[in-house]
């Protein structure tokens, strides 16, 4: 079995479990930006590069463009529902090269889509945050062992003043108390 060093190990099968965690989040999502901005593929490459990843391909350069293209189309996006599902894509698909070291910062590239889903969700239901707080216990529940390992490698996620920031310490925080 590959592994992957740094502070500590991970495996590629727990690389796999973290990139489908995130590309079902996104996957949720994705209809969002594509309503919003017709045309534009990078997202759905994106996405597509981590089930590709997921379902057992090697990691590859694939994974590194399209994440970056979905997170520039995110730059692009004029609304801040398509910002964050174009988001959430670019996120699955880098999610085939999270790092194992110590760093909060980390937790980031493994909740931030979940969050993103549900600020999205909160925004469609007229920013109402009981949305987002429900849809904070689905990805808790969607979590699997494996998940809650990897997360529980790294610190806590840092704590920020936006929504999504929030909603990501949130779900940090559930997924570290239900081990």
């Amino acid at each position: 079995m590959t592994t992957v060093s740094g502070d500590f190990e991970l495996t590629m099968d727990e690389l796999r479990v973290v990139a489908r965690y995130v590309a079902e989040s996104a996957q949720d999502v994705l209809p969002v930006f594509e309503e919003a901005v017709p045309g534009d593929p990078r997202p759905r490459a994106a996405l597509d590069a981590a089930w590709e990843f997921v379902n057992g391909a090697k990691r590859s350069k694939l994974q590194r463009v399209t994440s970056l293209d979905a997170h520039r189309a995110a730059k692009e996006a004029g609304t801040e529902a398509a910002r964050l599902a174009a988001r959430a894509a670019g996120d699955a698909a880098s999610a085939a090269y999270l790092h194992p070291i110590s760093r909060a910062t980390q937790v980031g590239h493994i909740l931030r889509a979940a969050a993103s889903a549900a600020r999205i969700g909160e925004l469609d239901a007229g920013g109402d945050p009981a949305v987002g707080d429900m849809l904070i216990e689905q990805a808790r529940q969607r979590a699997t062992p494996t998940l809650v390992a990897v997360i529980s490698r790294y610190p806590p996620a840092p704590t920020g003043k936006n929504r999504v920031a929030q909603l990501m310490s949130d779900l940090d925080a559930s997924l570290r108390t239900s081990r």
